[in-house]
């Protein structure tokens, strides 16, 4: 078994391998791992996705679906024993803002609260500031609160991997500090 830190930030784009790579990580960690969803299946497209990640995890996961309160339930789950996965932060994003929560607020109890967990957690989260500046109001608004989330996690995390095309590069970890 590998230990991971107390908390680990996969970043990527779509389809760059981040989800695989994070559990990947869980999975050499122990047997026995959370995985806390955000998603929520609002057609048959998503429902069938879920489903099939679901049965590619396959046995040792215990399966939480949670789309708004993220830091309640991690509060509630996280044992220094147990890792936890995350995934996805910006499907959690997109669930606050549908439900128009106040996004500074909620992503300030999520950086306080991974600064309190006992951890291993993995959280994983889409990379979308690298494209072109979006065409409507709302999700250049995502875009922003998305670029904002990412920075303030990746500050509060012990380890942050970038993901693409299913290689991990490692931008901060215990061993390598960040300059400042």
């Amino acid at each position: 078994m590998t230990a991971l830190p107390r908390s680990t930030l996969v970043l990527g784009g779509a389809r760059s391998g981040k989800s695989a790579y994070a559990e990947g990580l869980i999975r050499d960690a122990s047997i026995h791992a959370v995985y806390l969803a955000t998603a929520e299946a609002g057609d048959q497209e998503m429902a069938a996705r879920i489903a099939r990640h679901r049965s590619q995890r396959g046995d040792g996961w215990r399966t939480i679906e949670e789309p708004l309160d993220l830091v309640g339930t991690l509060r509630m789950v996280v044992r220094a024993n147990r890792p936890v996965l995350v995934d996805c932060l910006t499907l959690w994003l997109s669930n606050l803002m549908h439900a128009e929560r106040d996004i500074a607020v909620e992503t300030a109890a999520l950086v306080e609260a991974i600064g309190e967990l006992a951890g291993p957690v993995v959280f994983v989260s889409n990379e979308v500031g690298q494209g072109i500046v979006p065409d409507n109001t709302l999700a250049r608004a995502f875009r922003d609160h998305a670029g904002r989330l990412h920075q303030r996690v990746a500050a509060a995390a012990d380890r942050v991997v970038f993901v693409t095309a299913g290689l991990p590069m490692v931008l901060k970890s215990p061993e390598k500090p960040t300059v400042k």
